[in-house]
């Protein structure tokens, strides 16, 4: 698995639905956005996207491997990878929502991500469709961030 900075037009809208299930705010933080891939045999296996908000912070607005292939590490060492390259576009913190409960929550917990805020209703008021894990409805989401010189 090879690590590299791909172009937004390459980004694979199906490897992104897996992690937003809105094409329509996909292709809303696509253009001008940094995409970090892990590749395989040629082929994409896994995307992050960021997006610079100020000089020194970006939010990561999708992060997504292919289903078969999660667990494995990849999204880790990807996450990881995304990290050095915004750091060297002198990016020092990250920041993303996510929903209150999850694997995706605890991924980034253990990747070092802290809580900001909560935004109350977020996935009830700009999403046309529920969004079910684990038999419950995502409401709120949380804002993380992490601190790109606290990174290990």
């Amino acid at each position: 698995m090879k690590y590299i900075q791909i172009s937004e037009f390459d980004a694979p809208i199906s490897l992104l639905l897996e992690a937003d299930p809105s094409e329509k705010h996909i292709r809303s933080y696509l253009p001008d956005s940094w995409c970090f891939a892990a590749i395989d045999a040629g082929h994409i296996k896994g995307i992050c996207v960021a997006k610079k908000i100020n000089t020194t912070i970006a939010e990561i607005f999708n992060i997504s491997v292919i289903p078969k292939l999660q667990q494995q590490g990849i999204g880790s060492k990807l996450l990881k990878f995304s990290f050095l390259e915004l750091a060297s576009k002198g990016i020092q913190r990250v920041e993303l929502g996510t929903g209150t409960f999850g694997h995706q929550l605890s991924f980034y917990q253990r990747l070092g991500f802290r809580v900001d805020s909560i935004i109350k209703d977020h996935f009830l008021n700009n999403y046309d469709q529920p969004i079910i894990e684990n038999g419950l409805r995502h409401k709120d989401m949380l804002k993380l961030y992490i601190n790109l010189d606290q990174v290990r």
